[in-house]
């Protein structure tokens, strides 16, 4: 059962939506950890720095039907950074946006969460 909720998380949050909405992951060879990792937002273009710290991925090509879709990919190697679910109003990210190595890098991230929130009544800011 699904909570009709907006739900914005991040890390390892990404493989729990990912997961019960059907899709699979899988365990990267060496895993995603320290700084500098590029990452493109796949609707802008825009490529950032991030932190990371996991050694897990979704599988992109498991994400079928058309509920979810890839946000964001590590330029690297093309892995899932991000996922959004639109009919369920989730987004996810597995990198780390809130600090460095930008440090405001990937900022906007949360300011878009909060906004999403307000314009679905969920919170009062």
């Amino acid at each position: 059962m699904l909570v009709k909720k907006l739900f914005g998380g991040a890390y390892a949050w990404t493989s729990s939506p990912c997961i019960s909405l059907g899709a699979d992951t899988y365990k990267l060879k060496f895993g995603h950890r320290g700084a500098n990792h590029p990452i493109i937002e796949l609707e802008s273009g825009k490529v950032f720095m991030s932190s990371q710290n996991h050694g897990y991925a979704v599988d992109g090509d498991s994400l079928t039907g058309g509920e979810m879709s890839v946000t964001y990919l590590n330029v690297n190697d093309d892995t899932v950074e991000g996922i959004g679910c639109k009919k369920h109003g989730i987004t996810s990210v597995q990198f780390h946006p809130e600090e460095g190595p930008g440090p405001e890098d990937a900022h906007y991230i949360f300011n878009k969460w909060v906004d999403s929130y307000k314009k679905d009544g969920d919170i009062n800011a």
